[in-house]
């Protein structure tokens, strides 16, 4: 195998590990209450943050392909081999992601505070949020800096 290949492939499992590190998140901060991570994870069913994450996570993967790729031929069949068992991967540890996401809300706010935010989002304009969220988030991935400054101001 060629030295470019090797650095290549290299480089490719370095972000594959990055990809999986980011997806695994923090170890062990102080834990919340259990009244508090109730309430956070309340909250992430009812944002429907699973959804949300198997919906957006292939329109990242894609927005990420450019950058990583490129134009270098074989770290684009990498890539393209890679990516689908990344993504079923991430796929079939939802759950464990959702329930670090959850602690993760419980650190940062009360069960007050939690509940309050699940009642907005239970309400019309918390569902209609949720609603379109995955199609803004997905059409805003593709806006570039230079779209938007000259209607900025």
């Amino acid at each position: 195998m060629c030295k470019h290949s090797r650095i290549e492939r290299s480089w490719m499992r370095a972000v594959c590990v990055a990809i999986c590190l980011l997806a695994a998140g923090p170890a062990g901060a102080q834990s919340p209450s259990p009244d508090t991570l109730a309430a956070a994870r309340e909250l992430i069913v009812t944002m429907r943050a699973a959804d949300y994450f198997k919906t957006i996570m292939p329109a990242i993967v894609q927005q990420l392909k450019p950058a990583i790729v490129q134009n270098r031929p074989q770290v684009e069949r990498d890539y393209d081999a890679i990516m689908p068992l990344m993504l079923d991967s991430m796929n079939a540890r939802v759950s464990e992601i959702i329930e670090q996401v959850a602690a993760l809300y419980a650190r940062n706010f009360t069960a007050a505070e939690l509940n309050e935010v699940v009642a907005f989002y239970r309400g019309p304009t918390g569902q209609k949020f949720i609603q379109k969220l995955p199609l803004i988030t997905q059409e805003s991935m593709v806006i570039e800096p230079g779209d938007t400054i000259g209607r900025l101001g």
